[in-house]
């Protein structure tokens, strides 16, 4: 075993997660990528959000191929189905690097790749100790060396291929040298038996003649192939809620709210995908939040949001709001590092910052307007609604219940954290306008009603006629699904004093 041929981390941490209680078997891949073996597409790359398997199929991928003493992980998988099972499992050498990883008090990128390289000499000199190997030569020299004295192969597998680019002390010169050694040690090299790589950037792509062409690429937007191994489906899912159901002895946790939380993506080829971190987690914890959101860093993508806080500020406010806005999400490549575009920004955007000004400050404004209507204070539910009306960027003709009804969005947008809130929902005698659904049983619920140029009494009076309580008080004799409070909230907007007046009636 050495530092990075035939390292024994990748099969530690891949039965880590085997062993857990929501594993989800993936290997089917594999029976995509044996094929490949030694032939000339056999360089893949696959670029995916943060916190989607990355780092788990790559782990899963150097378990399964390399040589090994240990137990195999893979008897009991789907690839063990596959006919040439046997003769690949833990047959091949293989050199597995993780880019993110760097030296003790890593100052420049001429420390940062000597430690890849003088590990692999390391290791090759220790698992060829009969061949004459000449540690000052370049890595790429030696692993061609070896292939002429003894016919070696080694499958490669290299996670984070893209951690360069964002690390502090890394200059233009270093990411065109980083790209140089990539492509002097893997292309048109005899000794590469298989290349799959992971990043969350695309590779960089000059022109046909690029240093990494040999790469085929995959991300789950755009591509078909490989998409159904990253994430998890909805079949998945039901699976592991099921798992969660028989293992949790109180699971405060709902089918639908996994899909509402943590369902982000769809393939190309329209399948819906979960993140898995998030739904593990939230099973584990038996408790829904925001996993994705504590898992990478966003320093960087509100710098590129600073460029162009101006253009993009009313199209955030529209999507806080629900609506949808026209944009062309793209790749960027590896070394685009300045997004001034909306479409490269809305390409690397995520949640909220205060560098956005006054929408990070609604944000904060709403979890105000949960507690005030908890609280039955009208009085500031109405100032909260103002300033969102009011502020400094008026991007809605606010003349009617459609555009009062984005503003409602904006001011309980931190109501989604502990509710499901549906909109237009069917209830009683007719749709509501706004009702909320406990993620626990035992909080109270919220109808909300709204009125342009009528009293928040009216609104208060059809809530009670249309009987929009029957969704929480369930059939008669079964036990209630529901067992806090349920609020009745009128709001109203008086177009002529540009007034907002609030209501609260408990049912």
């Amino acid at each position: 075993m050495g530092q990075f041929l035939n390292n024994k981390e990748p099969y530690d941490k891949y039965r880590t997660v085997k062993n857990g209680p929501y594993f989800v078997d993936k290997s089917e891949i594999l029976e995509e990528l044996i094929p490949a073996l030694q032939q000339e597409q056999r360089f893949f790359c696959i670029t995916r959000p943060r916190r989607f398997g990355k780092t788990i199929m790559a782990n899963m991928i150097a378990a399964f191929f390399e040589n090994t003493e240990e137990e195999s992980l893979f008897d009991d998988l789907y690839i063990s189905r596959y006919k040439h099972y046997k003769e690949q499992a833990g047959r091949h050498d293989v050199i597995y690097i993780d880019f993110s990883e760097m030296p003790r008090g890593c100052r420049n990128y001429q420390e940062y790749i000597l430690r890849i390289q003088d590990g692999l000499i390391r290791d090759i000199e220790e698992a060829y100790p009969e061949l004459e190997i000449k540690s000052d030569a370049a890595v790429w020299d030696i692993l061609s060396h070896v292939f002429d004295k003894t016919g070696d192969k080694f499958v490669f597998v290299m996670d984070e291929w893209d951690a360069v680019f964002h690390m502090s002390f890394i200059t233009e010169q270093d990411r065109e040298n980083f790209l140089l050694f990539l492509k002097l040690l893997l292309k048109g090299k005899s000794y590469v038996e298989l290349a799959y790589m992971t990043g969350v950037l695309p590779i960089a792509k000059y022109s046909d003649g690029s240093e990494l062409n040999m790469f085929l690429e995959y991300n789950m937007a755009t591509r078909v192939r490989f998409s159904e191994y990253f994430g998890f489906s909805d079949e998945e899912v039901d699976v592991l809620y099921d798992r969660y159901l028989k293992n949790t002895k109180k699971p405060q946790i709902t089918r639908e709210s996994l899909r509402e939380w943590y369902d982000g993506y769809h393939t190309a080829s329209g399948e819906r995908l979960y993140n898995p971190r998030s739904v593990v987690c939230a099973l584990t914890d038996n408790q829904l939040s925001n996993y994705w959101v504590s898992s990478g860093k966003y320093d960087s993508v509100f710098t590129y949001i600073r460029y162009n806080v101006d253009q993009i500020q009313n199209d955030l406010t529209l999507m806080f709001a629900g609506e949808k806005i026209p944009s062309g999400i793209q790749e960027y490549a590896a070394t685009a590092q300045e997004l001034k575009t909306k479409e490269e920004i809305y390409s690397a955007m995520m949640k909220k910052e205060e560098s956005l000004g006054y929408v990070y400050r609604l944000a904060n404004a709403s979890s105000q307007m949960l507690q005030a209507t908890l609280a039955g204070d009208t009085e500031t539910m109405a100032k909260i609604i103002q300033y969102a009306h009011n502020t400094e960027v008026p991007i809605l003709s606010y003349n009617n219940e459609t555009e009062l009804s984005a503003i409602i969005n904006l001011v309980y947008l931190a109501a989604r954290d502990q509710y499901r809130v549906e909109r237009e929902d069917k209830a009683g005698k007719g749709y509501v306008d706004f009702i909320f659904y406990p993620i626990r049983h035992d909080q109270d619920c919220m109808i909300l009603e709204l009125k342009v140029d009528h009293k928040p009494e009216e609104a208060i009076a059809q809530i009670k006629e249309k009987e929009y309580a029957l969704r929480f008080k369930g059939k008669t004799a079964e036990r209630k699904e529901y067992t806090g409070r349920i609020l009745a909230v009128g709001i109203s907007y008086n177009s002529k004093t540009k007034e907002h007046e609030c209501k609260i009636e408990q049912l």
